[in-house]
């Protein structure tokens, strides 16, 4: 935070401007709300309607949330939710095909026509994950029109976490918790207000709107004081490159273990900001006339998606287990040049039995890089 930076302080009694502005440049404002016992992220049309004073205790298999006498609105580390519903829906249709009176069939695309959208609280951990999605979705061979359509009209507005749960790990992964890039604002929260910078031009459109002062001296002392405190947590994976490691003890006894207790649920990769998996099907009705080509999110856990003409290749969840581990902490490095894990631990939260991926991997790989 050099002198010459484009930060600025926004006051707590200002924040209704950020919502005013970034309405006025466009946005259907999106933020964390306190809902069914969870931060999940919704429409936001007012401050009021932010988790004023939530902290939110995570555990293995446990989220809970207690109201304090706090004027903060994000001193919480994250909900079961990323980025990721609002970019790779959970389930859209790609394309529709009918038969004409000739026969002919007649293909039709169905690109979707999203909102321009403004997501304010984003953690460092999820626009790290979105950096993943951005690298699969939009720079392969096939980029997806789909995603390409909802990330174009997407603003972020980066909080940087301040209260890491106990099941967070993300500065050993190195994607947390303060955010490097990839957002458009960056705010960091205190009492008072908001320390705020821009990342993009779209970004500097919308502080010029705001009443801003200048950062004072004690605001960057406390923000670094926080930060640096923010980086003080419990977990931690054995290493950022654990593919050796992982590939080389394919038949550790622990898999069987862990085999034991998970459910093959997919609460895991569900919750993941960084899993893509998912499954397509058609629907047709019985006249014969048309078809509808859907896809919509799978997990690795399931049956069907190692099914291969007659034959489910993993059957048993230990294989299942193993897969998920090994590609997401292995075989990422060599499809997209690191882990796919950003270190969020919604995985080891919203498991039902609790299981703690950052335990699995001490078993498994040891504490020692590969």
């Amino acid at each position: 935070m050099g002198a010459n930076d484009n930060h600025a302080f926004l006051l707590r009694e200002r924040l209704p401007m950020l919502l005013q502005a970034l309405e006025a440049e466009g946005y259907e404002c999106i933020g964390p709300r306190w809902r069914d016992d969870a931060i999940i992220y919704d429409r936001l049309d007012d401050v009021d309607q932010l988790p004023r004073g939530i902290k939110v205790n995570q555990y293995p298999a446990e989220y809970c949330g207690e109201v304090h006498d706090s004027p903060r609105d994000f001193a919480w580390a994250n909900g079961p939710q990323a980025l990721k519903p609002f970019l790779f829906a959970p389930r859209e249709t790609l394309w529709r095909v009918n038969r004409d009176e000739t026969g002919r069939l007649n293909f039709e695309e169905t690109p979707p026509d999203p909102p321009r959208r403004a997501i304010i609280g984003v953690r460092a951990c999820d626009l790290a994950a979105l950096a993943l999605q951005d690298q699969h979705f939009l720079r392969s061979s096939y980029p997806d029109p789909a995603y390409a359509a909802r990330r174009e009209n997407l603003l972020l507005v980066a909080v940087n976490c301040s209260h890491p749960a106990s099941t967070c790990f993300c500065a050993s992964t190195g994607d947390g918790p303060v955010a490097k890039q990839g957002y458009d604002l960056l705010l960091d929260e205190l009492d008072d207000g908001f320390m705020i910078q821009a990342g993009t031009a779209e970004g500097e459109a919308v502080m010029a709107r705001l009443n801003l002062i200048p950062v004072t001296d004690g605001h960057r002392e406390a923000i670094e004081i926080q930060q640096e405190k923010a980086h003080e947590q419990l977990r931690q994976v054995p290493g950022r490159q654990l593919r050796d490691a992982l590939f080389s003890n394919l038949e550790h006894e622990r898999w069987n273990e862990v085999a034991g207790r998970c459910l093959s649920c997919g609460n895991c990769t569900s919750v993941c900001p960084t899993c893509f998996c998912h499954s397509e099907e058609e629907l047709a009705p019985l006249d014969g006339g048309s078809s509808e080509h859907v896809r919509q999110w799978d997990s690795c856990f399931t049956a069907g998606h190692s099914y291969i003409h007659g034959l489910t290749i993993r059957q048993q969840t230990r294989e299942r287990y193993r897969q998920w581990l090994t590609h997401k902490f292995g075989s990422w490095h060599d499809q997209y040049g690191r882990s796919g894990c950003v270190g969020c631990g919604r995985c080891i939260t919203w498991c039902p039995v609790g299981i703690d991926v950052t335990e699995e991997l001490q078993v498994i790989c040891g504490s020692d890089d590969a």
